[in-house]
């Protein structure tokens, strides 16, 4: 079934690459269909991705965790503790990845660029900065439970396990009294948006948050769409995603929901995303309601999947954010 997928997904990210208007193959429409398929089934079920690489291998004490997600799913993890430290950063991940990140060098998860995103870099760069951690992985990913059919909702659902998180390291004998900063991904800040706009209670005492590539789906599915130039594209893909969840894109309102954010915000994205126009997340970064937030525009690439390796090699703006807002 996983090559199954694979194979339909990277045959969705083919034909996004081409201008199929200007082909006069007879199997252009049998194409279109396949990349109709494969980018219903990637918005739908995504890809559980393995975990690669551990804490121990850069040098780091850690422990195995699990908790529930506050429906009750299980929700894997690491607990990275450091060492006279009341400083707490909680980090989840993009779609498909996981807590380790995604070995996107690998078959048959090759869809994104051809490369490995690596988040450990970035847990020890954080660790040595006197940051104990939680990572973990979202429902239907990694290593973690299933939960609502397999479906992905692109934060509808996926705030609970956000929500699990903070109780969990508020129920922890050794966190509960520690400062929280929070580390939010693609589809993790989009659960965090939601989170904040279905609890806004749980995030009064967060100290700050970084949202690194929040991601609207219906615009991520737009712009493949258009960049592939399939007719009613968009359409298309709305419906064969409905059949597989019962959502249409246009219930993930991420722009709408950011303005549930008052806590300190950084927002970073990659600047010429060949996946996504930047002027959808200068929208969700204009709504959040917090007053100290900062947008920061990566540069040099094109692949958004660089994006979440960029804080790894260049931490400077990671750390100034977390160390300015913890006390």
């Amino acid at each position: 079934m996983r090559k199954i997928i694979s194979q339909l997904i990277a045959a969705c990210f083919a034909l996004i690459s081409m201008d199929v208007s200007a082909q006069k193959d007879p199997t252009t429409d049998q194409k279109n269909a396949e990349a109709i398929e494969g980018m219903a089934e990637m918005m739908a079920h995504s890809l559980r991705s393995p975990i690669m690489r551990t804490p121990d291998q850069y040098g780091m004490e850690y422990k195995d965790i699990f908790f529930p997600s506050t429906d009750g799913v299980t929700i894997e993890g690491w607990f990275i503790p450091a060492k006279n430290s009341k400083k707490l950063i909680i980090c989840n991940h993009p779609m498909p990845a996981n807590r380790y990140g995604f070995p996107g060098h690998l078959e048959p998860w090759k869809m994104f660029g051809g490369f490995e995103v690596n988040f450990l870099p970035e847990y020890k760069i954080l660790h040595n900065a006197g940051y104990n951690i939680i990572a973990y992985d979202f429902r239907n990913h990694g290593r973690s439970g299933a939960g609502n059919g397999g479906i992905v909702a692109h934060g509808n659902v996926e705030y609970r396990d956000v929500i699990g998180s903070l109780h969990y390291a508020r129920s922890r004998p050794d966190t509960k009294h520690m400062q929280i900063a929070l580390y939010s991904r693609c589809v993790g800040a989009n659960s965090t948006f939601v989170a904040m706009n279905k609890h806004p209670e749980e995030f009064k005492n967060i100290v700050a948050m970084i949202a690194l590539q929040p991601s609207p789906p219906r615009t991520f599915v737009k712009t493949a769409m258009d960049n592939a130039k399939i007719p009613n594209g968009y359409e298309r893909v709305d419906a064969a995603f409905k059949k597989k969840t019962g959502y249409v894109l246009d219930d993930f309102r991420l722009i709408e929901k950011s303005q549930a954010d008052y806590i300190p915000t950084l927002v970073a994205q990659v600047k010429a995303d060949t996946s996504m126009p930047f002027h959808y997340v200068e929208e969700i970064y204009n709504n959040i309601s917090a007053k100290d937030k900062k947008l920061f525009w990566i540069e040099g690439t094109d692949q958004r999947f660089q994006g979440y390796n960029y804080f790894g090699q260049n931490p400077n703006i990671m750390l100034d954010w977390f160390n300015k807002h913890f006390k």
